[in-house]
């Protein structure tokens, strides 16, 4: 498999961030948080100095429910004031600036050598296709498979075609790293919207997302799709990263 040059950093939950040659991208980052001002290697959380970089910092926020968003990224501006916004059309609601680009599914947006799809969800918001440095991000937000034990059947069966309908729209993108919702809440089908998407999007590496702090559940859906080409990191803890 050839290397991507990209670093994937994960914060938790459906935090992340990945840095390429020229971009650094953060995703639903959603704590209070102060930043550290320690390299990011010592820390646990986003530092001072993966904003100061010389790249181009980018954030993106898939949805406004609150593990997903926090305003305290807004301040980021402080530190570099060049950061470029990305947001779900809902933000809106509850912070609007000019400067920042919102989104509704369904819309393409160029910033420069970063080129920005939008897909829908089964939750709110939007989900979100990147290519920047030749690297192809997919980060699905919440649009996940919600198999919850207590829906009716009914429930549960429309669920599941709403999903699939979404990712239908996706099949044939390429797509090299994609963050998809494994959550532990759905107890046994955790894992449905995470080995469908394997299947039918072939991303290169596939990072679980939406688990809290639960990292144990890395490995259990490594276990689950190890048969399938697409590689599966092991992230353990907060602030713990991988090279591709």
């Amino acid at each position: 498999m050839k290397t991507l040059e990209a670093k994937i950093i994960h914060y938790g939950h459906s935090s992340v961030a990945v840095e390429t040659p020229n971009s650094f991208l953060i995703f639903d980052y959603y704590y209070d948080n102060p930043l550290s001002q320690k390299d990011n290697n010592d820390s646990n959380f986003l530092s001072y100095e993966n904003l100061k970089t010389d790249k181009d910092v980018y954030v993106f926020v898939s949805h406004s429910h609150g593990d997903h968003f926090n305003k305290e990224i807004f301040k980021w501006q402080d530190i570099n004031p060049n950061i470029k916004y990305i947001l779900s059309q809902d933000i809106k609601d509850f912070v609007y600036d000019s400067k920042y680009y919102y989104m509704k599914e369904y819309e393409k947006l160029d910033l420069g050598d970063i080129h920005i799809k939008t897909y829908g969800t089964t939750d709110r918001g939007v989900s979100f296709l990147i290519n920047t440095d030749n690297i192809y991000i997919f980060h699905a937000g919440d649009l996940n498979w919600w198999h919850w034990k207590h829906f009716t059947k009914e429930e549960q069966k429309r669920e599941e075609v709403d999903f699939k309908r979404e990712i239908g729209h996706i099949i044939g993108e390429k797509i090299d790293i994609a963050f998809i919702p494994v959550d532990p809440r759905l107890e046994e089908y955790y894992h449905l919207a995470g080995e469908y998407i394997a299947d039918k999007l072939e991303p290169k590496f596939l990072i679980p997302i939406h688990f809290r702090e639960q990292f144990s559940i890395c490995r259990k859906f490594f276990n689950v799709v190890r048969n399938l080409p697409i590689k599966v990191p092991l992230f353990t803890h907060i602030g713990d990263y991988t090279y591709v």
